[in-house]
């Protein structure tokens, strides 16, 4: 059967349509669980919520999905209460409450169902599939449920976002703008139980964390307004729902929960790889630029030092990378790496002689290298008396934060202490010359 013909098939539409849905619902109230650093909130009630399926199996004897989802409610209330009151009247921190309930009413939960199991209507109770979820056993009513359960969360994360964004970066601010944010903390983890809940079927109590966590720390990577945050982890998990049922549905018996737990996780990896300001590729470029600009700075830095010592003479006087390298105390091989580029930048020339020397962009660019750096030495030895001026230690160009009496008065300092660069008193940048205030060398 091709992919196309299993779609076609109604329970199949049921489930993707249901999948597709709590992916979104999770991925977009689990942004607010990972901001508040309430990952394993997700965790603890899905874990919280077995014993309450076990208890409405044992007084009830029936195998309905609408009395465990409101056993599975109920025993995540119980959970959320004894984690605010452990937290509130005892000493003991918010993670260490969230373990400690999580281990119980799981430990529980696993000992209600092996009694169950080995009870004589255990065999017929299939309440070990909500431990990873059945996807394929959602029907026309369990979807509807999802899609209403989803509709209003999602509705009521529209309306309180303002709300809800304090709560999560700054709750103090909140109070003192008269907000309820207690309450408004407990109202999101209601909806988080309630997330959870209409999940257990489709995911499971072990991997439903996942289901709120991942899409969120996925959409975390790509972005840093939290709006668009709410709307890619929303995208994301629906994604990872659809995804993970359609795989399910190529392969005979291969569970949908997990499915899509995988899919989810596949986008994180690609995140954490690739995307384009925190993925760990783009990092280690940024590094191996940075890097090779410092180097290339540095040993323009140096050849420019050497020519201002009393005995060369910049018309006459050359250096070979033998004396950058003892200079920079870098090795050789590197040092010519940086030569070449230097010379195909136009900033150096006599490197098929071994005789190296500055161009005249090269000076330009090297003087004001220089020039940057004893500032910055200036500022240092005297940073107490330039408090006044503004000057922003991150930046990494000090001259476009000086006022011109500022820097007039550094480079009177400059002069008192011999520091001043001799080989260009009065630079006239070139527009060819690849470097800017910003960002250096166009490497």
């Amino acid at each position: 059967m091709t992919g196309w013909d299993v779609l076609q098939d109604p329970n199949t539409q049921w489930v993707l349509i249901g999948c597709m849905l709590l992916g979104m619902c999770s991925g977009m109230l689990g942004s607010f669980a990972f901001l508040r650093n309430r990952s394993l909130v997700g965790d603890a009630l899905a874990h919280a919520a077995l014993p309450g399926v076990c208890v409405m199996f044992l007084l009830t004897g029936a195998k309905s999905i609408g009395l465990f989802l409101i056993g599975a409610a109920v025993a995540g209330l119980l959970a959320i209460y004894s984690i605010q009151a452990i937290t509130r009247y005892t000493r003991i921190k918010e993670d260490t409450a969230l373990a400690l309930t999580l281990s119980v009413f799981f430990g529980l939960g696993i000992v209600l169902l092996t009694f169950i199991q080995h009870s004589d209507s255990g065999n017929q109770s299939g309440l070990d599939k909500f431990l990873f979820g059945q996807a394929a056993s959602l029907i026309a009513s369990d979807v509807t449920a999802i899609v209403v359960v989803s509709g209003i969360l999602l509705a009521a994360t529209g309306l309180l976002f303002k709300e809800f964004k304090l709560l999560a970066f700054d709750p103090g601010f909140g109070r003192g703008l008269g907000y309820p944010m207690g309450l408004l903390d407990g109202l999101l983890m209601l909806m988080l139980l309630l997330t959870v809940v209409i999940g257990l079927q489709a995911v499971g109590v072990v991997l439903m964390a996942a289901m709120l966590i991942a899409p969120a720390v996925t959409a975390r990577y790509w972005t840093d307004r939290l709006g668009l945050m709410v709307i890619l982890s929303g995208l994301f998990g629906a994604l990872s729902g659809a995804l993970g049922t359609l795989f399910s549905t190529q392969i005979e018996n291969l569970p949908t929960g997990p499915m899509i737990v995988l899919a989810a996780t596949s986008f994180f990896l690609f995140s954490l790889l690739f995307s384009p300001r925190r993925g760990l590729l783009s990092r280690v470029i940024r590094f191996l630029r940075l890097r090779r600009k410092v180097l290339h700075e540095d040993v323009l830095q140096a050849l420019y030092e050497l020519h201002e010592q009393p005995h060369a003479q910049l018309t006459a006087t050359s250096f070979t990378a033998e004396h950058l390298s003892q200079k920079t105390g870098k090795p050789r091989r590197r040092i010519q790496s940086a030569l070449r580029a230097l010379w195909r930048l136009g900033l150096l020339d006599g490197l098929e002689s071994d005789t190296i020397r500055f161009t005249a962009d090269g000076l330009v660019a090297a003087h004001q290298i220089v020039l940057n750096q004893r500032l910055w030495d200036i500022y240092h030895m005297n940073e107490n008396q330039y408090q006044s001026a503004g000057i922003d230690k991150n930046l990494e160009e000090i001259t476009p934060q000086l006022s011109p009496d500022t820097l007039a008065q550094m480079m009177k300092q400059l002069d008192d202490y011999d520091l001043t660069p001799t080989l260009l008193q009065k630079p006239k940048p070139a527009v060819s010359v690849p470097y800017t205030k910003k960002g250096g060398f166009s490497l």
